[in-house]
């Protein structure tokens, strides 16, 4: 008993505290299934390492900051089907992310752009890749703040340090020229070095309008579509899928366009 108590301080003290927890429980069952002693100190290791994979991924979804948790084995494809699924499948190996190319995400209010963003960022995490989410509106009110106390520069990292970045909303609110300047500083920044994940419900050509800049508004989508994948989704309102499949009419609002 002295050499277990001994055994899992030491454990604890390596840092390998799930280890030290399961220890008798590790020998219990190896003693039982009559393991060699490689064997015990394998499956001991690998109950360790589980439970810091665990730990990782739960931090990573925690500091990513997305608005749930649905994954894309919970979109119903077969409601939207101007989605090609071989798309977003090919999105789910996260190759797109290897490349630092961007994915845009088009399509009026409703038809689960969020979802699909969320959905491809959970695999992302699960792979142990770093994600972080915002909404345009949070974005650009974080960054004019960081920018008014002089901590623009810090705060800086926090949008190009993951390696997929999602820009949520774009196009419900219009930027003046200081906003469409953060924005187009950090989408010329993320070129190339880290993916951007961006869903918005305005055509390309309503961009010049949207940022109060058409020189602006060139100048960014040539980056943003340089190395892109673009999804246009036509359809009816996700949210109210359950209620339009029992039969329920819903009217959509006359005033929202299509997306090209």
């Amino acid at each position: 008993m002295v050499e277990l108590e001994h055994t899992r301080e030491l454990l604890g003290g390596l840092g390998l505290g799930t280890a030290a927890e399961l220890l008798d429980a590790q020998i219990e069952r190896s003693l039982h299934d009559k393991h060699t002693y490689i064997r015990f100190l394998s499956e001991l290791l690998i109950l360790e390492q589980n439970e810091r994979s665990r730990r990782s991924e739960e931090t990573r979804i925690k500091m990513s900051r997305l608005p749930h948790r649905k994954g894309l084995d919970e979109f119903d494809f077969s409601f939207q089907p101007s989605i090609d699924k071989r798309q977003i499948d090919e999105l789910a190996t996260l190759s797109f992310a290897a490349r630092a190319e961007n994915v845009v995400l088009l399509g009026p209010p409703g038809v689960g752009k969020t979802h699909l963003a969320v959905g491809i960022a959970m695999t992302a995490l699960k792979s142990g890749l770093t994600v972080y989410y915002t909404s345009l509106a949070r974005l650009i009110e974080d960054l004019k703040l960081s920018s008014q106390q002089n901590r623009l520069e810090k705060r800086w990292r926090v949008y190009l340090r993951p390696a997929i970045l999602i820009i949520d909303e774009v196009g419900y609110m219009q930027l003046n020229r200081q906003e469409a300047e953060l924005l187009f500083r950090l989408i010329s920044e993320r070129y190339e070095h880290g993916s951007i994940i961006l869903t918005s419900n305005k055509f390309f050509s309503d961009w010049g309008e949207l940022l109060s800049d058409t020189v602006i508004a060139t100048a960014l989508l040539d980056r943003l579509l340089h190395h892109s994948h673009v999804i246009n989704i036509r359809g009816q309102t996700y949210r109210l899928k359950d209620r339009l499949k029992s039969g329920v009419q819903v009217t959509p609002p006359a005033n929202i366009p299509a997306v090209g």
